[in-house]
Order: C-alpha cells, then sequence, then structure tokens
C-alpha cells in the first residue's frame, strides 16, 4: 500500500497549489515513483484541461496520464449527489484511486478548489472522499483579508469537522498569514488542536497572490497581439485609462495592468513608453477594451518598440472589463517556472517537511468504511477467481445476481435447475445472461448422480442411512451442491433464497463437517453502517449457546473480521456492562468473556458490555473508561439469536445500513444461507464472501 495525503481547503483562493507543489517534491526526494491524484477537477471554459492536474503532471515529469489523475467535473458530481448518487460516486473514485495506490511508493490527492457554482458544500465532498480513501489529511486556509479570530476559528471548526466523521488529520498550513501575525496564529492554532498535529503557517507571498495576463487573457477571452511570450507578467495592480496621459501617469503603480480603449493611441504608446522609462514603475500588460484595434500606423509604431508587454484586445465595454479583472483569481501554470520555484522555496522554508514525511511514513490507518469494504470484496474475489454453486437457479433475484457475477467477470458459476426453464424464464424477464458460459445442472437427471449417490452414501452409512435413500436425496438441490463441494467440482455453495436455513446447511453439516477444533457452526453479518462496517454474530444461526459455545462464536466472529481486514475488537454484549450486573443471562456472557481471554490472551475483548457502551465513545468514557474496547467495538456478540437477529434487522430497516451474509464460520468449506427476503444485492455480496473464503482456506 503506497502512503498518501489528501489536500484539501476550506475556502476558495487559499493557496492550496502551492502546498500540493510542496507536497510533491518532499515525496519526489523519497521515491521516483509518485503518483497524482485530483478526484473532482473543475476546467476554465476556455481549457481542455484542468490546470492543477497538468501542472503536477508536467513540471515534475510524473508517470501518469492525464486521463487516470481524475475521475468526475465537478458539474458531474453536482448532478449526481442531487440524483443521490454518493455511493456510485465513491465507488467510482475508490477504483481509480486504488490502479495508482498499486504504481506508486506515494499518492498525493488533491482535493476541489471551491471553484465554480458547485450546489453542494465542498468541505463535505473533500471528508466524504478522504474518508472513504483512508488517507489522512492536510488541512490549508488562508489568512489573507480575515480577523486573526476568525481565522483561526474557522480552522479549528474545519479540523474538528474531519476529527469527528472519523477522518485522521495530519496537519494545518494556515497560508497567505500577514508576516506580523505569523506568531500569533501559530500558537492559538497550538492551543486549540491536539499535540501531535503539525501546524505550519506560511506568510503572505505578493508575487503569488498576483494573477497573470494569461489568467486575463483566458477569463475575457481575449487575443494577444503582442508579447505573447510575456503572458505570465504578474498583475500586482489595475486602472483604467480614460483620463488624458498626463494625469493617467501619475496613477500608474508597479506591476500594473493598464485598460483602455483600442482607440486610444495616447494611452497605448504612453504606457509602452513609460515601461521604458526608469522613472516610472513596470508595466504587466495592456488590455484594449471594445473590441477596437488601433490604426495600422499605431501597429506600425508599436512594431517597432523592444517591449516586454503584452497587448490584448477584449470585447466589452471598459467598465465591464475591469469588474471582470478584478474577479480573476491567481493560479500557478506548467509554464511559470518563475511561480513555482518560488512556490517551492516559500513551501521549503515555512513547512516542517521532515515532520511531515515522519508522520505520513508511520501513519498506518485502521478505519474501514463500507465503501472500501465492499471495494475490497470486490478486488479480493475477483484476484482468486473460484467456483460457487447456487442451488436455487430457478428464482429471479438468484439469475439476476448470476447476469451481474458473470457480468463482471468474478467467479465461475453452476446454477442448479432446468437449463430450458431457466432460459425462458430470462427471456420473460429481459434478463443478459449468457447460459452457454454458466454451467448449468439438473440434480433430478444428472451424469453426477450415480457417483454422488455412492459418496453420500459412504458418509452416511454409519448413521443408518440406506443407497436408496442416498440416491435419492442427491435430487435435492442443497445436497446436491453440497456434494459438488465435496467432490472438488466447486469451491462454495449459496443458497437460502427459496429454502429454509436448515435445508440450506444440514447438508453441509453432515457431508462437509467442521473444521478441525471447531464444534459449534456460527455466522456473521458484516453490517455496513454510514461510517464503519461492524461484525454481527451469532444472528442466524444458534438459538441459545451456552457459555463455551458463546465462547467460540466470539472468537470464529473476531478471525472472521480479521481475514476481511477489520481489526478484532471484541464486545461481549448484555444488558449490563462491567461487574454491575446479576443474574443468569449476565454471568453466562462473564464465563464466556473470561474462556476467550484464557483461549485467546491476545484478543481485545469487553464483556459483559452493553451495546451503547460498546460503540458510543462518550458513553463507554462513562461506563467503562479504562476499557481498550469500549466506544470502538468490531465485533459485536449477541448472548442469543433472539437478541442477535431482531438487533441486526433493526439496524438494517431504520438506519438503511447494508447486512452483507450471513456469512458461516467453522465449515471445512464455505456454504452461505440466504435470507427468504434477500435482495439481488445481498446475494451478490454473498457470492463474494463465499469465494474469498474458497480462497482463504
Amino acid at each position: 500500500m503506497s502512503k498518501a495525503i489528501y489536500v484539501t481547503t476550506i475556502e476558495p483562493n487559499s493557496g492550496k497549489s502551492l502546498i500540493s507543489l510542496g507536497v510533491l517534491r518532499m515525496m519526489l526526494t523519497k521515491s521516483t515513483k509518485v503518483g497524482y491524484f485530483r478526484p473532482i477537477i473543475n476546467k476554465s471554459k476556455t481549457d481542455s484541461f484542468d490546470n492543477h492536474t497538468n501542472t503536477a503532471i508536467n513540471f515534475f515529469n510524473l508517470d501518469l496520464d492525464y486521463n487516470d489523475c481524475h475521475v468526475y467535473e465537478q458539474s458531474e458530481v453536482v448532478e449526481l449527489l442531487s440524483e443521490g448518487k454518493e455511493d456510485e460516486i465513491i465507488h467510482k473514485i475508490i477504483g481509480k484511486y486504488k490502479s495508482l495506490e498499486q504504481r506508486f511508493d506515494y499518492v498525493l490527492v488533491e482535493g476541489t478548489d471551491f471553484s465554480g457554482e458547485g450546489g453542494f458544500t465542498e468541505i463535505d465532498v473533500n471528508l466524504m472522499v478522504a474518508k472513504n480513501l483512508g488517507i489522512p489529511v492536510l488541512i490549508v486556509g488562508a489568512g489573507n483579508g480575515k480577523k486573526k479570530k476568525d481565522f483561526i476559528n474557522t480552522m479549528q471548526l474545519t479540523y474538528n469537522s474531519f476529527i469527528q466523521k472519523e477522518v485522521d488529520v495530519i496537519g494545518l498550513i494556515a497560508n497567505k498569514t500577514e508576516t506580523d501575525e505569523i506568531e500569533y496564529v501559530k500558537d492559538q492554532l497550538a492551543k486549540s488542536i491536539a499535540g501531535d498535529i503539525q501546524i505550519d503557517v506560511i506568510p503572505k507571498v505578493d508575487f503569488l497572490a498576483y494573477p497573470t495576463v494569461k489568467e486575463v487573457v483566458e477569463e475575457l477571452e481575449g487575443k494577444v497581439l503582442f508579447g505573447e511570450q510575456f503572458l505570465d507578467n504578474a498583475i500586482g495592480s489595475f486602472s483604467t485609462g480614460a483620463m488624458q496621459l498626463r494625469n493617467y501617469l501619475t496613477h500608474i503603480k508597479n506591476n500594473a495592468l493598464v485598460i483602455t480603449p483600442g482607440d486610444r493611441a495616447d494611452i497605448i504608446l504612453g504606457a509602452l513608453q513609460a515601461n521604458a522609462s526608469s522613472n516610472y514603475p513596470n508595466i504587466s500588460g495592456i488590455i484594449l477594451t471594445g473590441g477596437l484595434i488601433p490604426e495600422d500606423s499605431i501597429i506600425k509604431l508599436i512594431e517597432g518598440v523592444q517591449s516586454t508587454i503584452p497587448i490584448i484586445s477584449v470585447k466589452g465595454g471598459t467598465f465591464g472589463i475591469s469588474n471582470k479583472i478584478g474577479a480573476v483569481k491567481p493560479k500557478i501554470y506548467a509554464t511559470n517556472r518563475k511561480k513555482i520555484l518560488l512556490a517551492l522555496d516559500t513551501f521549503d522554508a515555512h513547512v516542517n517537511a521532515t515532520g511531515l514525511t515522519n508522520t505520513l511514513s508511520n501513519f498506518n490507518s485502521e478505519r474501514l468504511t463500507p465503501s472500501m469494504f465492499q471495494y475490497n470484496l470486490l478486488q479480493s474475489a475477483r484476484a482468486h477467481k473460484k467456483h460457487i454453486v447456487l442451488p436455487e437457479g430457478n428464482d429471479e433475484r438468484i439469475i439476476r445476481a448470476a447476469a451481474r457475477l458473470q457480468l463482471l467477470n468474478i467467479v465461475d458459476l453452476t446454477l442448479l435447475g432446468d437449463k430450458r426453464e431457466i432460459q425462458a424464464k430470462c427471456n420473460q424477464l429481459g434478463i443478459q445472461i449468457d447460459l452457454e458460459q454458466i454451467q448449468v445442472l439438473n440434480p433430478e437427471d444428472s451424469i453426477h448422480n450415480d457417483a454422488f449417490g455412492k459418496t453420500l452414501y459412504e458418509a452416511r452409512k454409519h448413521k443408518g442411512m440406506t443407497e436408496t435413500t442416498a440416491k435419492d436425496l442427491t435430487r435435492d438441490v442443497s445436497y446436491f451442491g453440497t456434494l459438488m463441494i465435496l467432490n472438488g467440482l466447486a469451491d462454495g455453495m449459496v443458497s437460502g433464497a427459496v429454502h429454509t436455513t436448515m435445508h440450506t446447511i444440514k447438508p453441509a453439516l453432515q457431508i462437509i463437517k467442521t473444521k478441525p477444533g471447531v464444534s459449534v457452526v456460527s455466522s456473521v453479518f458484516f453490517m455496513c453502517l454510514s461510517d464503519r462496517v461492524s461484525v454481527m454474530g451469532d444472528c442466524a444461526v444458534n438459538p441459545n449457546p451456552n457459555a463455551e459455545q458463546l465462547a467460540e462464536i466470539a472468537i470464529s466472529s473476531a478471525q472472521s473480521a480479521e481475514a476481511f481486514g477489520i481489526e478484532a475488537k471484541v464486545a461481549m454484549l448484555s444488558y449490563s456492562s462491567g461487574s454491575s450486573g446479576k443474574g443468569e443471562e449476565v454471568e453466562k456472557v462473564r464465563k464466556a468473556t473470561d474462556i476467550v481471554k484464557t483461549k485467546e490472551p491476545s484478543l481485545k475483548i469487553e464483556g459483559p458490555i452493553q451495546y451503547d457502551a460498546a460503540v458510543d465513545m462518550s458513553v463507554a468514557k462513562t461506563k467503562m473508561p479504562d476499557s481498550a474496547v469500549a466506544g470502538q467495538a468490531s465485533v459485536l456478540i449477541f448472548p442469543d439469536l433472539n437478541t442477535g437477529n431482531n438487533t441486526y434487522k433493526a439496524i438494517q430497516r431504520e438506519t438503511g445500513a447494508l447486512a452483507i451474509g450471513p456469512m458461516l464460520q467453522g465449515l471445512n468449506k464455505p456454504v452461505n444461507d440466504l435470507s427468504r427476503g434477500c435482495t439481488v444485492d445481498d446475494i451478490f455480496n454473498t457470492v463474494l464472501l463465499t469465494a474469498i473464503q474458497a480462497e482463504q482456506g
């Protein structure tokens, strides 16, 4: 996994480009394999590319294609958010980021720049993206034009917003700060922000704050008449040449942009002469308004003058053009080396790059969002393509899930049922699936029945099963699918959309059996809540486990969590927390917790503990302040099936959380049970879980 930083800002024109350039060069001192990613871009009206991305790639000569560095334009994100498609945005961004992460040692991710007309709160979007990518954030704000206390409060509020959303912040940079306020701003931020957060303050640098003539030309869609090579001239001020020349000359300031109608030859020639004179300030450029071009004799005169002043013709009146120029904000272009080098020097002088590098090198986030969890499931299943059998091949939901799995080419599939009936249903429903590329077997009349019958008889004859009964049972889809696994014709099975839990898992218990040392087959759900993934068990199999069984369920669930990238912090749930409660049920949980601690002393576990104390840090600090699990439990073990099943369903229905599972634990080969109320998404996700279990063994 590469090391990455997400650079975000709290406002427009914060000077974020300076920080991004500095961080990129900092990364390049550690490795030549550095990537750049800007998920949401906002191109100007005249550009065919995003300036931030183009500058990063070209100035540092990064080994990147421009199209690999972005996902959406800002307008597309606004539209998708208005349609409630937040998940679609995140999944696409995660996918593109992950492809970069695999290629590079370091990746700089740059957030939105608050430019354009965004129909959403950009801080929220940057929060959403940074959280789901699981990378630390560097927050940038600008102090110019603000009262010191207001600026400090804004920085603190933004920092708190990220922390409250459980996004890791690695540093704050107060940019464009007045020189005499640097120490005050740094001291005040240090007092209000956690001690391990790096705080840097950068003074306002006038040259970097100036827009260039090129930016004005782009904004006004102007035509360059002279001096195209000088478009990078910085504009320190601008003024309108509407008075007589002798009076206008007294208003010229250093690096001034002269705005005048195109027929004012006196102002044009006077400005050129003033720029050449050592008695007057330098002029950055001349804007000719009204779409007027000077007469041929004046053009000829200008052509003969050695000048460093670009002259641009624009449409529109002088007053309106002046207002537009006043609204132009500075950018850093790849071609403006002077600005880039000054930005890098400024970063080096005022930002503790060594501190940032050390923090980044040691950073390791334990957070896993639902979107990242689902992405990881998909990629893990795809990386080791397994063969999964779906016994209920005639069910519409099963067929739709199979079509989706086939389209994404994630697993090999076998559907059980009559092929003609399945094809007819596909045609009737308009489901696009190629049954020639999926194995379809009919247990009623399969070439495997005789062999399966013998296998089943040998496995169960000690329990009194006859050969006739064994052969009859092979026509049952659950037995047939399970026997496919036993005979190496499939790696796992997913069933239960039509059949009961017992019908699904009974053949597995009889034929596949449990893993060595496991006496209890149990289940977990991966509950994808708004900001985290919780593992909940047992919510589907064991009605009332005793203390020993409950302990085994807890250990199996912790192992499942770790296997799927979730750090196991186990909460043994009860109606009482700690040592305060009495009663048979509390004692069962207390005993189970002690058993787990004896068997797995390194496992983080707490019990008995109430649900609120297990997941809410504010409650945990009151009830169990010294616990390493309370308030941050990732594995929640319920004392019985009644509590577990109702709780997970209540959470699912009331919060809209996605429940992936149940996933059965303890079998030698993966067989997973669906709810009869399952959706196509449930089936799809359970197949992914099963494929990953098959790979993990």
